[in-house]
């Protein structure tokens, strides 16, 4: 509903780092913050009551940690969005909490300038990454490092997770030109298997066909 504000639950062990959270949010008119907690136990007890919208959780915590709610929120099926807060930046941790439903992972260290934007876009079903776990996601998902262009694909980025790495290596033989077959013989799959994926990658990349995935791939430096 317009000029309904936004609900927010912060979930963080220190307490000064939550103040400065608060400080920067009741800045703005559209958000309000319902609650916060210092472990995840509170946590998971305190969301059901206040009914938030989106939560700001760090993965670190006593009693129950930030993977341990996420699995919980998927067993129980809660609807708030998630964005992480952390100060690890590790590719498999981001690839882990992206897998379990979070919508976005904020670095601690750009916290304050980017909170507003990153409630605002996961709030609407999007996601949201802070620029310098953007450039991690797309260096390892491509296998080089390199900068990330401005005009990076939102939808892109937000599909990295679901792609698997077999999915991953049949969309760098298809941009190498390989048939069907060659890329089933050199992988050991059938030719079946091979389209299986193919149609698989379109869908969740949301191109029309093969020649859609080889510019993706060209553009995201999958292939040299």
């Amino acid at each position: 509903m317009e000029g309904e504000k936004i609900k927010i639950h912060l979930a963080d062990d220190h307490q000064v780092l939550i103040d400065g959270l608060l400080a920067v949010l009741r800045l703005e008119q559209k958000f309000e913050v319902v609650g916060f907690s210092l472990n995840g136990n509170a946590l998971l007890e305190r969301i059901q009551e206040n009914k938030a919208d989106v939560l700001i959780m760090d993965i670190n915590m006593p009693e129950r940690d930030g993977i341990e709610v996420l699995r919980e929120f998927n067993e129980k099926g809660y609807p708030c969005k998630v964005i992480i807060l952390s100060s690890y930046e590790d590719v498999k941790l981001i690839k882990e909490v992206l897998k379990l439903g979070a919508h976005g992972f904020l670095a601690k260290n750009c916290a304050g300038e980017n909170i507003a934007e990153a409630i605002e876009t996961v709030y609407k079903g999007e996601k949201y990454f802070s620029d310098s776990i953007r450039d991690k996601i797309l260096g390892a998902f491509s296998g080089v490092k390199t900068e990330v262009a401005e005009s990076t694909d939102k939808y892109f980025l937000g599909a990295i997770d679901s792609i698997t790495d077999r999915e991953l290596e049949i969309l760098k033989l298809i941009a190498q030109e390989c048939s069907g077959q060659e890329i089933g013989d050199r992988l050991g799959i059938s030719k079946n298997t091979v389209e299986s994926h193919r149609k698989n990658l379109i869908k969740k990349l949301k191109v029309k066909n093969s020649i859609g995935l080889v510019k993706l791939a060209m553009r995201y430096n999958l292939v040299n």
